[in-house]
């Protein structure tokens, strides 16, 4: 008897959670079911998959190497309903992208609203991660394309460069004088930055890191939305992509000298994944709408 997709799954939970009880639950099916399950698989494929001794279920050496190949066996099967699915002329489909958090307040609005005014029917599922989780969700194929910044990246992912993304210091409407700040000035000034789980706040301290500034930091904030609103009701200035700006006009943009160093916003895919009429949509979109919003060219 040939193994069934469900014992594939089966052996993946078991394997993923260390534990029976714990899969069966996430699979919602009895314990008792999981256990006869996963062991007429092994007698189906003749060898041992599981070790059941320890404290922990684990995957034997031979049921590493099953599970190799049934976790790619399970990705192309979802592959392939995608591929069956997809209608290429866009009056349905669905896309899964993630995007790094300082995009959700300038970038991803416009993106999705063009989408969706062009082509109600595609259904948008937007995550916001950190950049090595979107680059590992990829890989698993649990995304179809993410928007992040240039390398380097993991093996299998293709980055296709966007646009030049400039950080500067960001203030309520309308700015103070004077128009340029230096990075010494940038010491005087009360600041609300982002936290440092942030690439971007990493990108900051090291500008200020190189100027010999010290910030006079009065709020961090873990959110994009809470720092642009504590900056429009209150005197304390940020650092944030000058395009935010662009998205709030209660937000106003001063410029630095020198400037921070730019960023590169990069498209990501896995190089091998199946790329769906949305998702290749998507892409002539994005490329469309940055070159008509005037971000600079990467």
């Amino acid at each position: 008897m040939a193994p069934e997709l469900r014992h594939l799954r089966y052996l993946l939970a078991v394997a993923e959670q260390g534990n029976f009880t714990r899969a069966a639950e996430q699979l919602r099916i009895s314990q008792p079911t999981l256990s006869q399950q996963t062991k007429q698989l092994e007698r189906t494929v003749g060898v041992q998959l599981l070790d059941r001794t320890g404290p922990a279920v684990r995957l034997t050496d031979a049921g590493e190497a099953y599970a190799h190949y049934a976790r790619r066996a399970l990705r192309d099967l979802a592959a392939a309903e995608r591929a069956v699915l997809d209608v290429a002329d866009l009056t349905r489909g669905s896309l899964r992208l993630a995007v790094t958090p300082t995009f959700t307040a300038y970038l991803v609005g416009p993106l999705v609203a063009e989408l969706h005014a062009r082509h109600p029917g595609i259904t948008v599922d937007v995550r916001e991660l950190a950049q090595d989780r979107i680059e590992a969700e990829l890989l698993a194929d649990r995304l179809d394309l993410g928007i992040a910044f240039h390398g380097p990246h993991l093996p299998g992912v293709a980055a296709t460069p966007l646009f030049t993304e400039s950080l500067t210091l960001v203030t309520r409407a309308p700015a103070p004088e004077p128009a340029v700040l230096t990075a010494r000035d940038l010491g005087e000034c009360q600041l609300a930055l982002l936290s440092g789980d942030f690439a971007t706040r990493e990108h900051i301290d090291d500008y200020l890191g190189r100027h010999r500034v010290t910030p006079r930091i009065a709020v961090e904030a873990n959110s994009i939305q809470a720092l642009t609103e504590i900056v429009r009701r209150t005197p304390l200035a940020t650092v944030l992509p000058d395009a935010v700006t662009h998205e709030h006009p209660g937000l106003a943009p001063v410029a630095l000298d020198p400037p921070l160093p730019a960023r590169t916003v990069t498209l990501l895919r896995r190089e091998s994944g199946y790329r769906s009429a949305a998702a290749r949509e998507f892409t002539r979109l994005t490329r469309e709408v940055v070159r008509s919003r005037g971000y600079a060219p990467a």
